[in-house]
């Protein structure tokens, strides 16, 4: 994609904006992730250690600034990487996502004037096909970096931005294209996460969706009917049925994951685990006295 040509109503803005981008062995994504940046002067990328050829990925593009550090939460990625970036605007966006061209023509025109930061709606690709309908939630995607930080929630992270949010009319596609096996480890980390989160919070804190899940059942036993039926995912064909079975999974997760803390924390755990402790030593007690005696 070409340099959008400068004018007076968009060259100020555009050339405002840096984009930030968080990466971890993502090479089969980065690069179209960066082919709808090469508006932006700089880009800056903080990779987590990648070793599948992301990095070699990265190179190819002049503009990227890379940063290296070991990952310890997304929140802290986010807020080192939002120290290195020089100008007014930040566009924080996952090494999945891909700018629709509308959205690149929205951002040249755009004048924010008291506006803090804009929030972007997506759409859902599996393997390139667009969905019907997603789950996924819009996000707060540009906005001033003055002022901004991000806190780890779950197993996610909330940007804390003070000010009005506007809500951008281009989308950006989220078409992630890691192996499955990749996906399917990530989400065993994330629903332990996203589960000491739920029970850590106070109920009234939470959505409807979060009281939900705290809840164990329903999240479950709703989602594929939901995704399948009321987000016509059963239109798009293999493609819909498998991002459909994908939120079951993801749901189901979780719900193991509540269940087994709650189960570990019940009083009836605990005297079964009393009693264990109790026998080991009387066992431990028993092989000293049997050795003393020898």
């Amino acid at each position: 994609m070409k340099r959008l040509p400068d004018s007076p109503a968009t060259s100020e803005l555009i050339d405002a904006i840096t984009p930030l981008v968080i990466t971890l062995d993502e090479a089969p994504n980065i690069a179209r992730t960066l082919d709808k940046l090469t508006w932006a002067r700089r880009i800056v990328v903080v990779d987590s250690g990648s070793v599948d050829g992301t990095i070699e990925i990265l190179k190819r593009y002049p503009q990227v600034d890379r940063f290296d550090r070991t990952f310890d939460s997304f929140a802290e990625q986010c807020n080192f990487g939002l120290a290195q970036v020089q100008t007014e605007w930040v566009l924080s966006l996952d090494a999945d996502y891909e700018l629709s061209d509308d959205l690149v023509r929205e951002l040249a025109e755009l004048k924010p004037q008291t506006a803090a930061g804009f929030r972007a709606s997506f759409v859902y690709r599996i393997d390139g096909r667009s969905l019907r309908g997603t789950i996924y939630p819009p996000r707060i995607v540009l906005y001033r970096v003055r002022g901004a930080s991000y806190r780890n929630e779950g197993h996610g992270h909330r940007l804390a931005l003070d000010g009005e949010v506007r809500d951008l009319d281009g989308v950006i596609y989220h078409d992630d294209r890691k192996p499955l096996s990749r996906w399917l480890a990530s989400q065993q980390r994330y629903a332990e996460m996203e589960a000491n989160h739920l029970l850590a919070a106070a109920p009234g804190s939470l959505s409807l969706s979060g009281r939900l899940r705290r809840m164990a059942w329903p999240a479950p036993i709703l989602v594929f009917p939901y995704v399948l039926i009321a987000k016509r995912c059963v239109l798009d064909g293999r493609h819909g049925w498998y991002y459909s079975l994908q939120r079951l999974v993801w749901e189901i997760l979780i719900a193991l994951n509540i269940i087994d803390q709650k189960l570990r924390r019940s009083p009836h755990s605990c005297c079964v685990a009393a009693r264990g402790a109790r026998a080991a030593a009387s066992d431990a007690s028993n092989r000293v006295r049997e050795n003393y005696d020898a």
